[in-house]
């Protein structure tokens, strides 16, 4: 953006979200004058600032969202949001699939988001081509959807991509081949101690995961059902120690799944849910070791 005019002859901008200012005679300064903290046009820069930063990041959990519940995306909002830096960083390269009428997709035909326009979309397909395809809906795949992963990270660490959003190397968990028959819970991840219960709540939100009746929540929307993980956190005093517990999975009444009923992506971001608050837990010091 252009230089804006300032009290006391100065002038400011902003480069890179940067607030930066210069003087009468146009020199550049290392940082903004005390002077011109309450400037209005100081003060309106510092708040789009803010709001940029608010809408980047609205653009990548809106994506990351519609990546985790599998929701087709209409290529006429693609299109209407692209002039926008902000979504336009946020989808670029990420891996797409285009759906088909029936919503299926034909996971050697994906490719590198790279444009968006009404009915087409420009991708680098997996022989390095930059190509415009025709398409009503895309899928943003999760990960674990993915069975030749490995290669599409090795191809895009090749082409030098770059993900705003976590797709290609986000933490993927697959659901073992053989479960116990029956078996409903996860406790794997169970006995995770905190001091205080607001401290795993807290985690859990800064996380992106809300906390209802006790329990952290992922939802995800797979094979046309809500799925929702849920992995206990306690619902005593905040100030109360607790530990995390079980992980289960339930239907959209709250009705209990099996594990072996449970999709790839559900399976997934439920695991990847209780390890990341069973990651935060106070680990005690051995005997012996060093205070």
């Amino acid at each position: 953006m252009g230089w804006l005019a300032a009290s006391g002859g100065y002038e400011v901008t902003l480069r890179e979200s940067t607030l930066v200012a210069r003087n009468a005679k146009g020199r550049e300064l290392r940082s903004v004058p005390a002077t011109l903290r309450d400037d209005p046009v100081v003060v309106g820069l510092r708040q789009l600032t803010e709001w940029l930063g608010r809408h980047d990041a609205q653009c990548r959990t809106d994506i990351e969202r519609w990546m985790v519940r599998s929701l087709p995306v209409p290529v006429e909002v693609l299109a209407e949001v692209w002039p926008d830096e902000s979504w336009r960083t946020a989808l670029t390269d990420l891996v797409v699939a285009v759906l088909d009428e029936d919503g299926s997709w034909d996971p050697d035909e994906v490719g590198f988001l790279r444009a968006a326009e009404a009915g087409r979309i420009g991708v680098v397909n997996l022989d390095g081509d930059t190509v415009r395809r025709d398409a009503a809906r895309v899928l943003i795949p999760h990960p674990v959807t993915l069975g030749d992963l490995d290669d599409l990270r090795e191809f895009a660490a090749d082409l030098g991509v770059k993900q705003s959003v976590d797709q290609l190397f986000r933490q993927i968990h697959v659901r073992p081949a053989t479960l116990e028959a029956g078996a409903t819970r996860v406790e794997e991840y169970s006995g995770g101690r905190y001091e205080q219960l607001r401290h795993l709540t807290s985690r859990a939100t800064k996380l992106g995961y809300p906390v209802r009746g006790g329990n952290a929540v992922c939802r995800v929307f797979e094979d046309g059902r809500v799925v929702e993980a849920r992995s206990w956190v306690g619902s005593d005093d905040p100030y109360y120690e607790t530990e995390t517990g079980d992980l289960v999975f339930t239907d959209r009444d709250g009705a209990g799944l099996a594990l072996a009923d449970v999709g790839p992506v559900a399976w997934s971001e439920g695991i990847r849910m209780a390890a990341a608050l069973y990651a935060g837990r106070v680990v005690k010091q051995e005997e012996g070791e060093d205070e």
